[in-house]
């Protein structure tokens, strides 16, 4: 067996990041950016008035003006104002040739097609926004490694791009494995208990915006899994199995990956839960045998997949790692990194009930995994320890 920091070592050197895809931008949120962009265009295009109200010469504003037109938001129409002359003109809309200044609609008196200016706080250039104040032509709008943001998806779509190039989603599959298996909404049989592994790992992938997830069933039959294997490994960048990775006389995990050309890179890990733990690659793929407790999948999952993942994409970890004071006693036997259900509050971590990692109800109730350090047994009331703030 290898410790966690070894597995979790292991796991890095065999990231390889996918390969940059053009997409339509309407399509791009929550994607790294691969490629900078750069403006084609000034924007705004145009000098424009950031309110309603009139356009002037700021060297005309102690006098009375005449009006001449008006000025609409996407007009095609073009005024020019001469000295002592005036344009109404709304929010977007250019500015007409000659004016440089906009008085607010509120601040003046219109008599007879005649305004007077009412602002005494006028300055020149006023309530206007000025032609390329957002970016100018050929200046860099964003660089690569930005993640696209519904903030960036609209500021790129504002000065006129409508593809990016993205580091794509990677896709997964889950096997889930296990002849005692059921759905849920069926009645169980004797023996049976209901699946909810593919649940769990779905929703835990949909979460992060993975969207291409394919689940398949095996049951505890070795050419079976060798077939849903192939496929799978043929059409995903992440293979995640749930059960079969022990060393029962029904566990085929370490044999049918084998029979597919997967490389072993370890197996078994110094942790508690999900000791069995299996990580191989074929290829750029990566390959995930996770055991089959509920509370083993998922905290391999936040430990070694989820980093993972997220490295494909070029993305930053979801996991955030803090320090904790412990909020009461705990013990183990020395040998394994334990990995608690905890919950964090305020700089505090308590361990929750229910532990073993058959169990569900206590990580549906965490919002952490509290560390405990392979090397020691006993944990005291206020020791500061590791804890890893789960994605909420």
């Amino acid at each position: 067996m290898i410790s966690v920091k070894e597995a979790k070592h292991l796991i890095s050197q065999h990231i390889i990041a996918l390969n940059p895809i053009l997409i339509d931008l309407v399509k791009a949120s929550g994607h790294i950016l691969a490629a900078d962009i750069y403006a084609k265009y000034d924007i705004p295009a145009f000098s424009q008035s950031s309110m309603d109200g009139y356009a002037i010469k700021f060297s005309d504003h102690e006098k009375e003006l005449i009006l001449i037109g008006e000025m609409a938001a996407g007009t095609a129409n073009k005024i020019a104002i001469q000295n002592g002359e005036t344009s109404r003109i709304f929010t977007g809309a250019p500015l007409p040739k000659g004016a440089d200044t906009v008085v607010m609609q509120e601040k003046i008196t219109r008599t007879d097609g005649k305004i007077t200016l009412q602002d005494p706080n006028l300055k020149i250039g006023l309530n206007v926004r000025d032609k390329g104040s957002e970016i100018t032509v050929g200046a860099l709008a964003m660089e690569h490694g930005n993640l696209l943001s519904p903030a960036a998806i609209g500021f790129l779509a504002g000065i006129g791009v409508n593809e990016v190039s993205v580091y794509p989603m990677p896709k997964i599959s889950v096997i889930v494995t296990g002849k005692e298996l059921q759905q849920p909404g069926k009645a169980l049989e004797f023996g049976q208990v209901y699946e909810s592994n593919s649940y769990s790992l779905s929703a835990a992938l949909k979460y992060e915006g993975i969207e291409q997830i394919a689940v398949y069933e095996a049951d505890d039959d070795l050419e079976i899994l060798k077939k849903v294997l192939q496929t799978a490994v043929e059409n995903s960048d992440v293979i995640l199995l749930t059960g079969g990775v022990s060393v029962g006389d029904y566990d085929f995990v370490i044999e049918a990956a084998s029979h597919c050309g997967i490389r072993q890179v370890f197996h078994k890990v110094k942790q508690k839960p999900g000791k069995p733990l299996f990580f191989g690659t074929k290829d750029q793929k990566l390959i995930f045998g996770l055991p089959g407790n509920p509370s083993s999948v998922l905290s391999c999952y936040y430990n070694y997949v989820l980093p993972a993942v997220k490295a494909l994409s070029h993305k930053s970890n979801s996991v955030i790692e803090v320090q904790a004071e412990l909020t009461h006693g705990y013990s183990k036997a020395e040998g394994l990194t334990h990995f608690l259900k905890g919950k964090y509050e305020n700089g505090k971590v308590t361990p929750l009930s229910s532990q073993e990692s058959y169990r569900l109800s206590s990580f549906a109730q965490a919002n952490c995994l509290i560390c405990l350090d392979e090397r020691k047994e006993n944990f005291k009331q206020g020791d500061i320890l590791t804890v890893m703030i789960l994605p909420s």
